[in-house]
């Protein structure tokens, strides 16, 4: 088995020990004996591990029982089909620089960074499979928003989350990454920015938008986009204008102040509540949320020391890597010390928080 999958015994040996693969039989002799199936899952694994996918993503990933190996080779193939277009543009764009340097012509600083100017979910979207599902709570809050609609637009919809099943659903995702991990039989998924949505006037009932706005790239264009094609507009964002808001979360507050930063110039929750001419109401965030974005693990802060947790967030990787080691550092020194739990004891009596999500209906 290791010789037919390029791979060392010690390798196998490990995914037995950590229950990634395990062997459905041993010999007489005590060798592994691998099955079909098994075959069928170690080629998994091992084509997610040459993707750069972690152990642990890949084990939440292999085990889904909403996916079987179908679908998994649709997924393989849309993400290696994805790592050989951005290959081939790179290739692309040295080839052009080589030819300009030979006739002697120095590049722009944006034209040499061109080839890297990949959307942000490029870069972080390959880890969302492993932390980011639907959180029930948060997903009957959004649905029943969605009152009676029967035809429902989810933009920036991503892998698919908070999708209500019920429902005749259309997706819009600008990522291809983001695109190829949509499970099998989702909602038919459109390339297409919030901005600019190729649709007509009032084609849909509703236009939902979950954790999404804060990455395009004009929240209100995309909100007045959404109003122009739905008749009902349900959107979850967070609320970075209210009293306090900078002091409101521990982990921005205490280990990571770049966070404000990267809310310089974004729309006020007026602003965004104006473009669709609707309400905001808050959103609880409850102590065990399923969903792993920013604020998910409040009750959980030793989650933020996962390597796998933090991929899947867009903060982290927007923040670079030098703060991002720096907050870990701090928090876990201050997990270790206790000084966490004395800061923060009064959240352990909360079964869920006030962060600021909150959820736009119009």
């Amino acid at each position: 088995m290791a010789e037919l999958a390029g791979v060392s015994v010690r390798t196998l040996h490990h995914y037995d020990g950590i229950g990634l693969v395990q062997p459905s039989a041993r010999t007489a002799a005590g060798y592994r004996a691998y099955s079909a199936a098994d075959v069928e899952r170690l080629r998994e694994v091992l084509a997610y591990r040459r993707l750069g996918f972690g152990l642990r993503e890949i084990a939440d990933l292999v085990d889904d029982p909403a996916t079987d190996a179908v679908a998994h080779l649709y997924r393989l193939r849309g993400l290696l089909l994805e790592q050989r277009d951005r290959a081939g543009a790179m290739v692309t764009a040295i080839d052009r620089e080589l030819e300009a340097r030979a006739m002697g012509i120095r590049t722009t600083p944006e034209e040499q960074l061109g080839m890297f100017g990949a959307q942000l979910y490029e870069a972080i979207g390959s880890a969302y499979p492993a932390t980011r599902r639907t959180e029930p709570r948060i997903a009957a809050r959004i649905w029943e928003a969605l009152g009676d609609a029967r035809t429902v637009l989810n933009v920036g919809a991503g892998t698919g989350s908070y999708e209500p099943s019920d429902r005749d659903v259309t997706a819009v995702e600008p990522s291809a990454v983001m695109r190829a991990q949509r499970p099998a039989g989702s909602a038919p998924c459109v390339a297409a920015s919030a901005e600019s949505l190729p649709f007509e006037d009032r084609s849909f009932d509703a236009a939902m938008a979950v954790s999404t706005v804060h990455h395009w790239p004009d929240p209100v264009a995309g909100l007045r986009e959404m109003r122009r094609v739905a008749r009902r507009v349900v959107v979850l964002t967070y609320d970075a204008g209210g009293p306090g808001w900078r002091e409101r979360f521990w982990l921005s507050r205490d280990y990571l102040p770049e966070f404000a930063d990267l809310l310089a110039g974004w729309p006020s929750l007026a602003d965004l509540t104006r473009a669709i001419g609707g309400r905001a109401e808050p959103v609880l965030i409850p102590w065990d949320c399923a969903d792993g974005f920013f604020e998910a693990y409040w009750r959980r802060p030793e989650a933020y020391l996962d390597d796998h947790v933090r991929r899947a967030v867009s903060v982290w990787t927007r923040v670079g890597p030098k703060a991002e080691q720096r907050a870990v550092n701090s928090l876990r020194d201050d997990l270790s010390s206790g000084r966490w739990a004395e800061r923060n004891r009064d959240l352990v009596a909360l079964d869920a928080a006030e962060l600021g999500l909150r959820l736009l209906v119009a």
